[in-house]
């Protein structure tokens, strides 16, 4: 009795072992179609966003912006921002130091 236990144990175990590696594939291809989804958006945007002059030229103000933790605007950042908030829709949603740290990241 005792050792048909054990071996319905193991036998457990294993059948868990499988279904939890099963799981861990499954999780890990969602994550990588997601990050590579990701990554295709974040390159398309941010060459878009390189392309616009507007933003480009407001380099030096974001610069200062984020210096002085917001304190400086200047008028290339405010239409920079303008127009990244009307071209991208998830823009709308970020804060003026995201938007400033992003232009000086490009």
């Amino acid at each position: 009795m005792r050792r048909s236990l054990s071996v319905a144990a193991i036998a457990l175990f294993l059948v868990a072992g499988a279904a939890q590696a099963q799981t861990l594939v499954a999780t890990s291809n969602i994550i990588v179609r997601a990050l590579d989804r990701t990554i295709d958006f974040t390159s398309d945007t941010t060459t878009s966003i390189r392309d616009m002059k507007v933003v480009m030229a407001a380099r030096d103000d974001a610069a200062s912006f984020v210096a002085s933790a917001g304190e400086i605007r200047g008028a290339q950042l405010e239409a920079a921002f303008g127009a990244l908030r009307e071209t991208f829709p998830q823009a709308r949603e970020a804060s003026d130091q995201a938007l400033a740290e992003t232009i000086l990241a490009l």
